[in-house]
């Protein structure tokens, strides 16, 4: 009898998702959905191809462009550093393209970041929708995906910053065994507020 191996990505997500399940349960009572503030808006596009996605070979080409709008929630902890520990909403709605098709596609992820005021890093995993999950060579499984995210900004000039973002899409085996999603490397420009 074979031993089945752990669906790494299925690992990960989970992970994720109880990481950030005990964020909201060490959030501050007093919080209300109203605590929260557009922080930072701009654009991300991506750079390069990229053929592997997180364990698997992926078989057709992605390009994103997006808008994103990036929102504070009301958790955060000061440290005697300097630096802070706080949440994020981050979302964006771009365009996917593959080979010879093109979805538009919308995320919202909640995220746990790090900074000093200026520099920032943040990870995060939430949802993403596509309008199309089928293309030529690939298949998604379905249009709901987990989006897993890993991004750093540096300010630029006054409130213009720079970053750079990973992104993976994935079904996390939920649709069907065997689907594959993408993974993204990305550029950011935006404007804080």
């Amino acid at each position: 009898m074979a031993i089945r191996q752990p669906n790494i990505r299925l690992v990960i997500s989970v992970w994720l998702a109880m990481a950030i399940a005990m964020l909201c349960l060490v959030s501050p009572r007093h919080s209300h959905a109203l605590d929260m503030e557009l922080q930072s808006v701009g654009m991300r596009l991506q750079i390069g191809e990229k053929s592997h996605v997180i364990g698997a070979l992926q078989p057709e080409s992605f390009h994103e462009s997006d808008i994103v709008a990036n929102f504070s929630l009301p958790w955060a902890h000061q440290f005697q550093s300097g630096w802070q520990a706080s949440t994020r909403l981050l979302t964006h709605a771009g365009v996917l393209r593959g080979q010879n098709d093109t979805a538009l596609v919308a995320v919202a992820i909640p995220a746990l970041a790090f900074g000093n005021g200026s520099f920032m890093i943040d990870t995060g995993l939430g949802l993403a929708w596509l309008s199309k999950h089928r293309f030529a060579l690939q298949d998604f499984g379905g249009p709901l995906q987990f989006a897993l995210t890993l991004g750093v900004e540096v300010p630029l000039y006054r409130h213009i910053a720079a970053g750079y973002r990973f992104m993976h899409y994935s079904d996390a085996g939920f649709y069907a065994p065997g689907t594959i999603g993408t993974d993204m490397h990305m550029v950011e420009l935006l404007y804080r507020f």
